[in-house]
């Protein structure tokens, strides 16, 4: 298996068009024609994963986050990252790198902080904007069924909980195929009129070119007439951080135990007890503070994140238990995503967990 099937399966399941504009997910090092040998997951990239990698005969490292983040002028082995690179690059070994299309797909990083707190009902807390565009395709009335099932099947017609979704207008075009043309209805240098729908899907903007190529492909018309527009419409099915209700009510130290229990924490920081019973919470792995209104908004009564700040904790004015697990034990689980995304391509494929601690903080 090449490092390319691997990367492809990884971005069919999170698209590397949802990633932040500041990312830098992908292939951060190494060829994707090259042979695997096997792979290691891990959350970060320092140079101790690259030798635990040569020792396992692992030529493919699946990170959480990027190797390659900032601007990199000059590789010396100044620091952790360029010791890593020229290690990395020394041994033949490819780095990919998830991150951000993994916190914002709807199964990621925030989904399996809910999995493991067994929240159920779940949602995205802040879905994605400006991503959603509207195709609308004219197309024989006969052959529109075809046209519509494979827009489908290429990703288009899917709202919330419901796919397939179209409207289908029936109307007349009409037009004159030149010299050149060899039409499907019609004679050359003739005005002709086809009944004709017009069907109109939602999709968001990274399937466009499979659902254009899926429309051509289905279509009988030599020249396929097709109108995009951009949407200002959220997806609803991407974005940052979730919300889920809890299987019965819980009282706010207990959602602490669990979290200490179930995420192997030593500490744990959090806000002013509200004093109300936690049906309803919300989450973000990773920096999540900027997501606290959110949770407000949504009527969570707990938000769980990393990188809380000194003055983030004033905004919950009562209204919601805030919740630091911290920012790599709230990501801790990415390593999961990508070893079922693996095994369901590959089932016999070796893939290795890093047992190396990457967590830069320490508790006392």
């Amino acid at each position: 298996m090449k490092v390319k099937e691997i990367i492809s399966a990884l971005e069919e399941f999170a698209p590397p068009q949802l990633q932040e504009d500041y990312d830098n997910t992908g292939l951060n090092i190494g060829n994707p024609e090259d042979e695997i040998k096997g792979i290691l997951l891990c959350i970060d990239i320092i140079p101790e994963v690259i030798d635990e990698a040569i020792e396992n005969a692992c030529n493919l490292i699946i990170s959480h986050h990027p190797l390659i983040f900032g601007k990199i002028k000059k590789i010396t082995g100044s620091n952790y990252v360029e010791k890593s690179i020229i290690k990395a690059i020394k041994n033949d070994i490819s780095i990919y790198c998830g991150h951000t299309s993994f916190d914002s797909v709807e199964k990621g990083v925030s989904y399996k902080i809910c999995e493991k707190l067994g929240l159920k009902n779940l949602s995205i807390l802040a879905p994605k904007q400006n991503i959603l565009k509207k195709i609308a395709v004219f197309v024989p009335k006969d052959h529109a069924k075809n046209v519509r099932e494979a827009m489908t099947n290429a990703g288009a017609g899917s709202i919330g909980n419901y796919d397939s979704c179209s409207f289908n207008t029936l109307g007349e075009g009409s037009f004159r195929a030149n010299l050149s043309a060899n039409p499907f209805v019609g004679n050359i240098g003739e005005i002709h009129f086809e009944s004709e729908v017009k069907i109109e899907m939602i999709f968001p903007e990274y399937l466009q070119s499979s659902i254009v190529s899926s429309i051509i492909a289905a279509h009988p018309y030599e020249e396929v007439a097709y109108d995009i527009y951009k949407l200002e419409n959220s997806y609803l099915k991407a974005g940052l951080g979730m919300i889920g209700h809890t299987e019965s009510e819980l009282d706010e130290s207990e959602i602490l135990s669990i979290l200490k229990s179930r995420f192997e924490l030593t500490n744990i920081r959090h806000g002013n007890f509200t004093g109300r019973k936690i049906n309803k919470i919300a989450v973000c792995g990773g920096s999540g503070a900027s997501f606290i209104n959110h949770a407000i908004r949504a009527g969570a009564q707990v938000f769980i994140s990393g990188d809380i700040k000194y003055h983030d904790y004033f905004l919950a004015e009562n209204k919601i238990l805030i919740i630091d697990i911290g920012h790599f034990e709230s990501e801790q689980y990415t390593k999961e995503i990508f070893y079922d995304i693996i095994k369901k391509k590959n089932p016999n494929f070796a893939v290795q967990f890093s047992k190396i601690n990457t967590n830069p903080i320490k508790n006392y």
